[in-house]
């Protein structure tokens, strides 16, 4: 594998104008598709197929279609409005729908809410039609644009209500939130990665690898949503992870490119070892990524799948980006990328009082590595290539050799701490309510809440029907359907109860719920419906009746995906020891990786518990606590987290394995390894938890939690997991690390980091 990527490096490195060239060509191609990308997602794709909710769905649809609301239209006119404004905006609402298809608004309602307006100040229009509540979302944002919702004319205001126009709400609000997070976030990573690599030009192929994926991946989201229903959040989604994971490949493989060169490589060989190196890595930690996203496909519920879909879209993405377009940038730069210059020169200045005080506080002997070789080597000698070098300095192996001095304490010290973290996980709770996730101020919230007063409960009714067959006359149903009726009245949580609706062999029931529709009390009411009330009735007893609706069909999903993390939590598990056992050739290791990145995910839902379940500093967030942290984001966060932990567990233990197969000492690797390679994943770490702590700055509470549970997970997975943990579990372990049986190492597919015991480390060409 390292021999074709040398290849691949050599290849890249002598066609680099037409590789460039095939590249510009694919970022013009896409730059008008990713300006679109948002035009086809939609807020829908939570119907859980085989459920209750999804059955009482298809059938409203194929019996009910044109007789059931979905989206509302509130007219609220302020103290004094002409009563021709209030005709005026009645005849406003009657326009807009007008120029919908498959949308109606009954002329018989529209007078009567004229009548309402000038009596009462506010008036509900509902409107009419046969398509599914999913569909009714692009309806809604048609609506947006030409009512303005929110926005006082003549002293009338109108605002749309409904579970589509929540949704339709949202895409408007995602878009906001998107172009503020990447204005916010380029900016930020600039800094970081120029103080990083002292110089413009390295500083700008990250960004620039990092802009390519995330555009090339919009496109794609284009065309993907014109095939299958994709989620709005999936642009966030794909952007947060895009520009992370791009700006880190990156990062890995140019750090690796200015190490070889600084240690007296010429261009083409430095570029060709850090390809066959760090590209690999680069490559083997983007499929761990993928896999960990792939587990979200164990969940039969398409919004989530299309999130994932994205997520793992941009991240082969940035592999393709990182192992083609940055070899062909480095090598059409040269040295350009190495550190100098305006920036180089300012960077050195600022250190130089830093760098004399560490001198004068280094002791007069260097301490030596235990088992570094026959005679002994020390730390400070750790340079060039294979040693602490220009980009790990003597720090990280001091760092490396005090910790692995006390393995135990830092072992116990840092598990201690994680699972401390990690103890609200114990009462976590999903839940989801789409209408918190906007301000108070918002109109989308304003006039959901209007409709829920003046329906004197939820916005959305939780829907019954009762399909007949032949088991019954007209007489018995009728009676039937009247006696379930009085019940449902009389059931706590009902506010109100709609009269039946009979179509052929079904009867339509809807009951509103005296809660908004997403709260606790309206899915205990589902709850309630669904046992006792619906299997005593005598309606039962003659009719298949299920229980649907929004309310509903947020509890089916949130049931489902309760009842699926267990296999998502073994799919990732069991395929990331799987990959991480034949990169490595060991059992041990990968089993190490798996139980520390379960740690430090413990404790990144113990922070997300505490601070959206119960509250803890939401208000300096910027956010409204809802009781229970989102049910999509839960398994989410899992796979994206457990994902993009593999990056750093790749990087740093390809580097500690490089190190072993050259001499055979494992405490010695793993000091070498760690002095090398601390310094970069310090720096992946930290543009990471920025760019996720952007989105924690600017989203709406439920990408607050992804951005946050991310940043968090990435934090303590990069300083406490890498840099204590992992090299003080491999000082106990010793050469227990490379345990390997010869019969299964001989079955697995060879996916060698190895470099020859006989290869020679290079030494710096002032040497």
């Amino acid at each position: 594998m390292r021999e074709r990527m040398s290849r691949l490096a050599g290849f890249l490195g002598r066609r680099r104008r037409w590789v460039l060239a095939g590249w510009a060509l694919v970022l013009l191609l896409a730059l008008p598709f990713a300006a679109r990308q948002t035009e086809h997602l939609t807020g829908g794709g939570f119907d859980v197929p085989g459920s209750d909710s999804k059955t009482t769905t298809d059938l409203v649809q194929r019996d009910f279609g044109g007789a059931t609301d979905g989206v509302a239209v509130l007219l609220k006119s302020s103290p004094g409005a002409a009563a021709a404004a209030q005709a005026g905006a009645v005849d406003r609402v009657r326009h807009a729908v007008a120029g919908l298809e498959d949308v109606t608004l009954p002329p018989a309602e529209a007078a009567r809410a004229g009548a309402e307006l000038r009596r009462r100040g506010v008036a509900m229009l509902p409107l009419r039609s046969d398509l599914s509540g999913d569909e009714l979302i692009d309806s809604a944002a048609t609506l947006r644009e030409e009512l303005d919702p929110g926005t006082a004319q003549a002293g009338v205001t109108a605002y749309l209500a409904g579970q589509p126009s929540i949704w339709a709400g949202m895409q408007e609000l995602s878009k906001k939130d998107l172009s503020q997070a990447e204005a916010g976030g380029f900016p930020i990573v600039a800094i970081i990665l120029l103080v990083v690599f002292g110089s413009l030009a390295a500083a700008a192929l990250p960004l620039a690898l990092g802009f390519v994926s995330v555009i090339v991946t919009g496109a794609l989201i284009y065309f993907i949503s014109l095939h299958m229903n994709t989620s709005v959040f999936v642009t966030n989604m794909a952007s947060m992870i895009g520009i992370g994971v791009a700006i880190d490949y990156s990062l890995f493989i140019l750090a690796r490119y200015r190490e070889e060169r600084a240690a007296g490589r010429s261009c083409d060989d430095a570029r060709s070892e850090a390809l066959s190196t760090s590209g690999l890595a680069v490559s083997f930690s983007g499929l761990a990524v993928i896999v960990s996203l792939a587990g979200l496909w164990m969940v039969d519920n398409q919004a989530l799948r299309s999130m994932a879909l994205g997520a793992m879209t941009v991240v082969a993405i940035s592999i393709l980006a990182a192992t083609t377009l940055l070899p062909a940038l480095i090598a059409m730069l040269g040295d350009r990328v190495l550190p100098g210059g305006v920036v180089g020169k300012a960077l050195a200045l600022a250190r130089r009082p830093f760098r004399g005080r560490a001198r004068q506080d280094r002791p007069q002997g260097s301490p030596v590595i235990p088992g570094g070789g026959s005679e002994g080597q020390s730390i400070s000698d750790l340079s060039g290539p294979h040693g602490s070098g220009a980009e790990g300095g003597g720090f990280w192996a001091r760092w490396a050799q005090t910790v692995m001095a006390r393995p135990w304490t830092a072992v116990i010290g840092v598990s201690a701490a994680l699972l401390f973290l990690a103890i609200p996980v114990l009462s976590l709770d999903m839940g989801t309510e789409p209408l918190l996730q906007f301000p108070k101020s918002s109109d989308v919230r304003i006039g959901n809440e209007l409709a829920s007063t003046q329906l004197g409960g939820g916005t959305d009714p939780v829907q019954l029907v009762a399909t007949f067959g032949s088991r019954a006359g007209a007489a018995e149903r009728r009676a039937a359907t009247v006696a379930f009726v009085r019940r449902l009245e009389a059931t706590p949580g009902v506010a109100s109860v709609a009269p039946p609706a009979f179509a052929g062999d079904s009867v339509l029931i809807e009951a509103t719920p005296g809660a908004r529709s997403e709260s606790d009390a309206a899915i205990a009411l589902v709850e309630r419906l669904r046992d006792p009330v619906v299997p005593s009735s005598g309606l039962a007893r003659i009719a298949a009746v299920h229980v649907g609706g929004e309310t509903a069909r947020g509890h089916d999903v949130r049931t489902l995906i309760e009842g699926s993390m267990w296999k998502i939590v073994l799919f990732v598990l069991g395929l990331s020891f799987l990959v991480l056992m034949a990169m490595l050739r060991s059992l041990l290791l990968p089993l190490k990786a798996v139980l520390m990145n379960l740690l430090s995910i413990g404790a990144a839902f113990g922070v997300l518990v505490a601070i959206f379940q119960w509250g803890w500093l939401d208000s300096l967030l910027g956010f409204e606590s809802q009781g229970a942290l989102d049910t999509i984001n839960v398994p989410l966060i899992f796979a994206v987290v457990f994902g993009l932990s593999m990056d750093y567990e790749v990087f740093l233990m390809s580097r500690i394995r490089e190190r072993y197969m050259a001499h055979g000492d494992n405490e010695r690797a793993v000091a070498e390894g760690l002095s090398t390679s601390a310094r970069t994943i310090s720096s992946a770490a930290l543009i990471m938890t920025c760019v996720f702590g952007v989105f924690v700055l600017t989203g709406v509470p439920s990408i607050k939690e992804l951005g946050l549970g991310c940043a968090v997970a990435i934090a303590l997975d990069a300083t406490l997991v890498r840099l204590v943990l992992v090299p003080a579990a491999m000082k106990l372990l010793g050469d227990w690390n490379w345990w390997m049986p010869s019969w299964l190492d001989r079955l697995l597919p060879d996916f060698s980091f190895d470099v020859g015991v006989h290869e020679r480390e290079v030494e710096p060409a002032n040497a």
